[in-house]
C-alpha cells in the first residue's frame, strides 16, 4: 500500500511518516500546493497512491479570523483539490478536522452524529472541508481531533505540555484557562489509530482521540505533576488572555464511530501524556 502524507514535516505528519513507515511518500509544502488544483493534481496523478491523508492546515485560530480567504483556501479550496484529484486516481482521502466544528452547547462529549455549529472562522472552514470531501469522493475518512501534541514542534513553536514545563521552571505563577474542556490526543497514538482505521474500507466520519477529557487547566495540572515542577497554577479569568475568536467551551470528543467498527480505542489522555513526558524528558525533572 502506498500512502501519500501532505504535511509530512508537521507535528501529526511526522507521527504518520514514523507509523507508515516504507509505505509512506511524504509531501510538504514545497512539493505540492495545496490552494492550487494543477499542483495537486500532477501531485497525486504522479505518485497514484492508495491513500492521500491531507494534515497541512491553517489553524491559529485567531489569525484565521483576520484572514478569511486564506483560511478557507487551505482548509477548504485545499480539501476540494485533494478530495476531487484522489476520486480521478481512485485514492481514498483522510481529511483532518477539529473539535472546534462544535459549539460547546453540549455538556456530555460529542459523537459524529451531533450537529456541527461552528463559532470561528477556522472551525467553519473545517466543517466547509469537510463537506467538499463527503461530496467528492466517498471513499473518505474525515478524521476530528482534539488537543494535539507530539514529538514534532508544531508552527507555534511549542506545545502545550512543553510550553507549560517552560514557563513552570520560570514563573512563580502560572494562569491557565479552566472553562474550557477538551481531549488531549497524543499524535502518536493517532496516527497509529489512523493506519488502523484507513487499513478498513469503513468510510466515513471519526473522532479519534485519547479517552477520557479535562479542562486546559487540569492539563497544566497533570504536566506539572508528572515533571515534578513546584508553580502556583491558577485559574485564569476572561481578561488574562483576550483572544479574537470564540472558542467552545465544552468540546471532548466520543470516539462512537471507532468502536462501532470493533477497533480498540486509545488510551487514557494520562497515561498518553505520561508516555509522551517519559519519552521526551526521561519522565520527571
Amino acid at each position: 500500500m502506498k500512502i501519500l502524507i501532505i504535511g509530512s514535516n508537521g507535528q501529526l505528519g511526522s507521527d504518520l511518516m514514523n507509523t507508515f513507515q516504507n509505505q509512506a511518500i511524504g509531501y510538504t509544502h514545497k512539493d505540492i500546493e495545496i490552494t492550487n488544483l494543477d499542483s495537486v493534481t500532477k501531485a497525486i496523478g504522479h505518485e497514484a497512491p492508495d491513500i492521500v491523508i491531507n494534515t497541512a492546515a491553517y489553524h491559529n485560530t485567531d489569525e484565521c479570523e483576520d484572514d478569511p480567504e486564506k483560511t478557507f483556501s487551505v482548509n477548504t479550496i485545499g480539501a476540494y483539490n485533494i478530495a476531487k484529484a484522489c476520486r480521478k486516481t481512485g485514492s481514498k482521502t483522510v481529511y483532518i478536522s477539529t473539535d472546534y466544528v462544535f459549539d460547546g452547547s453540549k455538556k456530555t462529549p460529542y459523537t459524529e452524529e451531533d450537529t456541527v455549529n461552528p463559532l470561528n472562522i477556522y472551525g467553519a472552514s473545517k466543517v466547509a472541508g469537510e463537506q467538499v470531501t463527503r461530496i467528492l469522493n466517498p471513499r473518505h475518512y474525515i478524521i476530528r481531533c482534539s488537543g494535539l501534541y507530539g514529538l514534532t514542534t508544531s508552527r507555534k513553536g511549542h506545545n502545550f505540555p512543553d510550553l507549560m514545563i517552560k514557563l513552570g521552571k520560570k514563573r512563580d505563577e502560572l494562569k491557565v484557562v479552566k472553562d474550557e474542556v477538551l481531549t488531549p490526543t497524543y499524535t502518536k497514538d493517532l496516527s497509529e489509530k489512523i493506519k488502523e482505521l484507513v487499513e478498513t474500507e469503513y468510510h466515513g466520519t471519526y473522532h479519534l482521540t485519547n479517552t477520557g477529557f479535562c479542562s486546559w487547566y487540569d492539563f497544566a495540572e497533570k504536566v506539572l505533576e508528572e515533571m515534578e515542577i513546584q508553580t502556583n497554577l491558577k485559574p485564569a479569568g476572561p481578561d488574562d488572555f483576550p483572544k479574537k475568536a470564540a472558542r467552545p467551551k465544552y468540546s471532548a470528543l466520543d470516539n462512537k464511530n471507532l468502536r462501532k467498527t470493533g477497533i480498540k480505542e486509545m488510551r487514557s489522555w494520562q497515561d498518553a501524556l505520561r508516555d509522551y513526558l517519559t519519552t521526551k524528558y526521561g519522565g520527571k525533572e
